[in-house]
């Protein structure tokens, strides 16, 4: 595991919210189109992980998995995970709540 993703306490707060509604969750990061740009968040048993995928970071017990393609650009910037007002991205979990998670590079 790399580590170089942290969270806010505001991200922090929220996935103890959907881990509340929703058992135990996980965040991924994609390459892919559309929604690819924001760390999805999704039911642990709604989602399998590949070969192709990374485990970067564990944030209160909540893995944050990233794409190898993805990483690949981004395996020497750290991240924090933040949260946003209004919807997420379609098939995350937080799409149905008023605020989501966002991603935001940390600067040196």
């Amino acid at each position: 595991m790399v580590e170089q993703v942290k969270a806010t306490q505001e991200a922090i707060d929220f996935m103890s919210y959907l881990r509340e509604k929703h058992n135990s969750i996980m965040l991924y990061q994609s390459s892919g189109c559309c929604d690819g740009a924001v760390p999805m968040c999704y039911p642990v048993s709604d989602f399998q992980i590949g070969e192709s995928d990374i485990l970067i970071s564990k944030i209160e017990g909540t893995a944050f998995y990233m794409h190898k393609a993805q990483y690949k650009y981004w395996q020497h910037t750290k991240f924090i995970i933040d949260v946003a007002e209004g919807r997420g991205a379609t098939f995350s979990l937080d799409s149905v709540e008023e605020r989501h998670f966002i991603l935001k590079p940390i600067l040196v």
